[in-house]
């Protein structure tokens, strides 16, 4: 029967029965407050019988003909859950789906008579008495801290609610109200913001209850004993300026009368006995870097600013760019609702995004408080003042002190910058712990180490209470100065530790170096701290791949050593190095970049310094093969690896052995790039594998195993190629250093998809390089990522894809190109002859080759031999097919030359397709066959299923032979 139908029926579940007629909710007996949208729920779910019922059909139910967000729908879930208690699991949420009904349903029917009758039986009282106040609005973003804190109140006998002001506790404490129907003598408010004498808290009490007590004999003691019969509930609303007044009081109405509960409300714990504290979150706000994809919404802290503009502008609806600037709003106030409120009230006049850009001016910004509201709620200042003067002057200090910190902070850490004269390293522990009992320090433990911070919005009120107290450049020279010292001892052991535990350290104060840096290379900080932590951050801009801002921070200590002779040499050496490091990966081979290089290894030999000799010998070597200047590359390398040779650290050897290797691969020698690179992996040192990354900017063994696949490939092994690099990204990714990861990408893990065909794989690793290369600034790999994409949208006769490959060689002819470049001018060659445009084709293939010549990287030389003698066939010229032939004998000479038997492949094939065309066929047979037997691995790669179907068309009667493209 469907309990709808049925008037006067009702609907019982366990301790519950629903009356249909008349819109209630029992709960043994007793009628629950409940709302009538949520009853629409409660009584569609019921319908159901068990089976889950749509979001969308809820809500078409509940709001006919009106258009809502899903939120609204969750809101009534989330009030029907608080009514059912302990019981809350009744509704079961479906995700993707919707919700279902669990309970065991039995519907009574009724005659008329009997409903007459069961009318008469139904309890008529109504709820238990109280004083809170009905609210006005919706309750936003809370379910889950509702949830837990009526948890806790039912379990516990005091709960005190914690948490800086505006971050509404107040708010929740007012949903005591749905535990009435269990409270039989009430749940009662007691607001004690007013009070200005701590012994006016127990006459509170006594007022908010009705209960008269002889004039002059309010006492805790008093109030408890008039209240030890009463079953109740009080909620002792902010409490932190009366706060031992507070937990007097509950103390002895909990001693008292064992029936008796607490809820308070402070910006610190009562620390009275029994009490359990909840700090209250801030609302949820989208993390940092969050996907744009996903729907800011989901979060209470937008989901609050949205609601409120919506009630004053109805038809609100943020587009994606003002939802963005929403997202930044509610991130930098932390998610304080009340502070939200506040913000909503200024964004009709200001506009979203005007709001967004004015932040930084809060304090006067956010004023429009409720007229109703309490003088401290009237504007954020306010807020913060009632929370301000409520501290102890030491607290006071300490506080705006550790203002100074822009990030995280450590008790060591804090005493070192907010210690002085007037109070010792000892009490500002004390004064910490205070703070955090009171909600304006917060403290997350991340393993071992606790780690402190500032909300945002008061860390501007406190810097604001710390300039006008005078104190800013001493505070801030202070902290400059302990990163100075605490970088100092990073830089060494970064040459020892394990990179994750180092980072794990280190990461977290990068916020903080900022903030150090900012002030010391201000016009009133000090140059030469600035200059000292410069150098000493490196490796962790390093190991975080902040190239960008490496470069500049570099470039700022530079122009502060200026020229005089007395600067400091050891310093300079750093930095130079530092910044042709930097300027690599930013800007290419520049002019600058080698001129960085070649002064730190200037001033290296004057210091006698062989650890900065190999660093500036390494970036040049870079730089000479990022300019695809592989002869003076491999001069240097060959300089590199004696140095290396006399040198005791461990390291130095195989990346010796790995710069002779690349160099030799690219010149186009592949057996003695083979050997080196090989013997760099015998050498291997796992104890020291994490240092490299700061001396060498990438971890030189994963690069190395990269370009290793290419030179399997070139040799004849396809498969083992790939299956070096699959094994590479795995490691790649679990690096998590995005140098290491785009450098290794662009070496390996994009050609050799490429060059065997696997355009899904190709795809993949493309994305994955571009990503990564423009989420940290690198704008080198940004380029040859480009250049990747361009090839393979080519390869899938995608139109864009020569625009955008020319475009991207566009880029490395105004900067720098290296030593893809040759590679990525035969792909435009054989673009271009797929549109019919040979000429443009043979253009690009003589830059190429003209280039082969003059920095003898010949290692693709075979291939754009090839290329070329396909373009001339294309082309149709006389004598095309004589010259093509020319064309891909050089090309098979010179990949017998080099070792390279792929390229030999390629070149046959196409040599074995001109002879048949031509009419030899036994000729193109016996070329083609020895190279194709010669493989013993690869045979599902694209060059050779094209060779193996050329074969087998060649070994079809002539009549039926066609040709093979």
């Amino acid at each position: 029967m469907d309990p709808a139908s049925e008037p006067t029926a009702s609907v019982a579940f366990g301790r519950f029965r629903v009356l249909p007629h008349r819109r209630e909710l029992l709960a043994d007996g007793r009628p629950i407050k409940l709302g009538g949208r949520a009853f629409d729920v409660l009584m569609a779910l019921i319908e159901a019988r068990g089976a889950v019922v749509g979001k969308d059909a809820l809500m078409a139910r509940v709001w006919p003909d009106r258009l809502v967000e899903e939120n609204s729908l969750q809101a009534q879930i989330s009030a029907l859950r608080a009514a059912f208690a302990a019981e809350r699991e009744l509704i079961r949420t479906v995700p993707g789906r919707g919700y279902q009904f669990t309970g065991e349903i039995q519907i009574l029917p009724a005659n008329p008579d009997e409903r007459d009758r069961a009318a008469a039986a139904e309890p008529k009282s109504a709820l238990p008495p109280t004083n809170l106040p009905e609210p006005i609005s919706e309750l936003i973003g809370r379910d889950d801290e509702l949830r837990e804190i009526l948890s806790l109140a039912a379990a516990h006998r005091l709960v005190t609610l914690t948490g800086p002001g505006g971050i509404g506790k107040t708010r929740l404490s007012l949903e005591a109200r749905r535990l009435l129907p269990n409270i039989v003598d009430g749940v009662w408010a007691v607001e004690l913001a007013p009070l200005s004498d701590p012994e006016l808290v127990p006459v509170a009490v006594a007022t908010a209850l009705g209960l008269e007590l002889p004039s002059g004999t309010a006492s805790p003691l008093s109030v408890a004993s008039a209240l030890r019969s009463k079953q109740l509930m009080l909620v002792l609303d902010s409490c932190e300026h009366v706060v031992d007044a507070a937990a007097r009081m509950a103390e002895s109405l909990l001693r008292a009368n064992p029936a008796a509960r607490v809820i308070a409300t402070s910006r610190e714990p009562l620390r009275a006995e029994g009490e359990w504290v909840y700090p209250v979150p801030p609302l949820a706000v989208p993390p940092e870097g969050s996907p744009d994809s996903e729907d800011p919404l989901r979060y209470g802290a937008v989901r609050l600013f949205v609601e409120r503009a919506r009630a004053a502008a109805p038809h609100f609806s943020p587009d994606a760019r003002v939802a963005a600037a929403i997202v930044e709003i509610c991130r930098r106030l932390d998610g304080i609702p009340l502070a939200i409120e506040l913000a909503v009230a200024r964004a009709a006049a200001l506009g979203i995004e005007g709001l967004a850009a004015r932040l930084d001016d809060r304090f006067r910004l956010l004023t429009g408080g409720h007229r109703t509201a309490m003088p401290r709620h009237q504007t954020l200042r306010a807020t913060l003042d009632w929370s301000y003067e409520l501290l102890t002057e030491p607290e006071r200090v300490v506080l705006r002190r550790l203002a100074i910190f822009a990030g995280g902070f450590t008790l060591q850490a804090a005493s070192a910058v907010a210690a002085g004269d007037e109070i010792a390293a000892s009490e500002v522990v004390a004064c910490v712990a205070n703070l955090v009992a009171k909600s304006l320090v917060t403290a997350a433990s991340g393993g071992a180490m606790v780690r402190y911070r500032l909300l945002e919005t008061t860390r501007a009120y406190s810097l604001e209470k710390l300039v006008q107290a005078g104190e800013f450049d001493a505070a801030a020279r202070r902290h400059a100065r302990r990163y100075m010292d605490l970088f100092d001892g990073a830089e060494a052991e970064a040459e020892t530790r394990p990179t994750d535990e180092w980072l794990a350290d280190y990461g977290p104060t990068i916020d903080n170096l900022r903030a150090a840096l900012d002030w010391a290379f201000s016009p009133g900080g000090d140059a030469a701290i600035a200059v000292a932590l410069t150098a000493a951050a490196v490796p962790l801009w390093t190991h975080l791949s902040l190239v960008e801002e490496c470069r500049y921070r570099v470039e700022q200590a530079l122009a502060s050593l200026g020229q005089q002779e007395d600067r400091d040499k050891h310093r300079e050496m750093q930095l130079a190095a530092a910044l042709g490091a930097a300027l690599l990966y930013t800007r290419g081979g520049t002019p600058e970049t080698r001129a960085a290089f070649e002064r730190a290894l200037e001033i290296a030999d004057s210091l006698d310094d062989t650890d900065y000799r190999l660093r500036a010998l390494w970036g040049l070597w870079v730089d000479r093969m990022n300019d695809g200047a592989v002869g003076d590359a491999m001069r240097l390398a060959e300089r590199f690896s004696l140095l290396a040779s006399r040198s005791a650290d461990p390291i130095a050897l195989p990346v010796g052995e790995r710069t002779m290797g690349f160099a030799l691969h690219f010149r186009g020698d592949q057996a003695n790039a083979r050997r080196h690179i090989e013997r760099m992996f015998s050498s291997y040192v796992p104890e020291v594998h994490d240092r490299p990354i700061i001396r060498f900017q990438f971890d030189p063994w994963l690069t190395a195993r990269m370009r290793f696949a290419v030179i399997l490939w070139l040799q004849g092994y396809p498969d083992q190629a790939t299956r070096t690099v699959e094994s590479c990204i795995n490691d790649a990714l679990s690096i998590n250093h995005a140098v290491t990861l785009c450098n290794a990408f662009a070496q390996g893990a994009c050609p050799i998809a490429l060059l065997t065909g696997d355009l899904e794989a190709a795809e993949r690793s493309v994305a994955m390089l571009l990503d990564h290369a423009e989420r940290s600034g690198l704008s080198f790999w940004q380029a040859d990522a480009r250049c990747f994409k361009g090839v393979l949208l080519i390869r899938r006769s995608d139109a864009r894809g020569l625009d955008i490959l020319r475009n991207a060689l566009d880029e490395f002819a105004s900067a720098t190109s290296h030593t893809r470049y040759d590679a990525f001018l035969g792909e435009l060659a054989e673009a271009f002859g797929r549109l019919g445009d040979v000429p443009r084709g043979l253009a690009a293939l003589d830059r190429a080759l003209d280039r082969t010549e003059r920095t003898e990287g010949r290692w693709y030389v075979a291939e754009l031999q090839r290329i070329r003698g396909e373009l001339l066939l294309l082309g149709g010229a006389p004598g095309a097919a004589t010259a093509a032939e020319g064309h891909f004998r050089q090309a098979l000479d010179w990949a017998r030359r080099q070792g390279a038997l792929s390229w030999e492949l390629r070149a046959a094939t196409s040599l074995a397709r001109l002879l048949s065309d031509r009419g030899r066929s036994a000729d193109a047979t016996a070329l083609l066959q020895p190279v194709y037997d010669r493989f013993t691995e690869g045979f599902d790669t694209a060059d050779l299923k094209a060779a193996k179907a050329l074969l087998d068309a060649l070994a079809e009667p002539a009549d039926l032979r066609t040709r093979v493209s």
